[in-house]
Parts: structure tokens; C-alpha cells; sequence
């Protein structure tokens, strides 16, 4: 499970977030390009845009199951 306490600081601000336990596997940015990115000096990815609509946090949601070392995390507010 993610540690909020382990936010990447990339991340923007909001609900979702990747911390450092991250792989860099590309799971979640091959499956939700429009909401993250790999940071090129970490290797980590991080959240650039947070999901706006309930099909936009379905498609983060799926990212967040599908996330092999569960480095993504949801904070439940919206």
C-alpha cells in the first residue's frame, strides 16, 4: 500500500499520488498516460494531472489496482 507519508514531490496536489516505492515498470503510464509521467532523474513516476471526471478516476483507479508494487495511493477525498 502506498504511504502518503512517502508522496513523491512531483506529484501535483490532489486525492492520487505515487510514492517511492515505485519500479518504474510503466504500468500506470502505459495504462493512464494523461495523468502520469516518468521523471527522468528518479525513474519514479508521479501524478501530473489529476482525474476531473468519474470515467477520468476509473481510468486512474485501474492503474492504481494494476500497480504491481501498490506505489500508487489514493488519499479518498476527492
Amino acid at each position: 500500500m502506498a504511504d502518503p507519508n512517502d508522496r513523491l514531490t512531483n506529484n501535483v496536489a490532489g486525492r492520487y499520488y505515487v510514492d517511492s516505492s515505485c519500479v518504474d515498470c510503466d504500468q500506470c503510464r502505459s495504462h493512464a498516460p494523461a495523468f502520469f509521467q516518468r521523471d527522468e532523474e528518479t525513474g519514479f513516476s508521479f501524478v501530473f494531472r489529476q482525474p476531473a471526471s468519474d470515467e477520468e478516476v476509473a481510468v486512474v483507479e485501474e492503474a492504481l489496482d494494476g500497480c504491481p508494487t501498490e506505489s500508487i495511493g489514493s488519499d479518498g477525498s476527492p
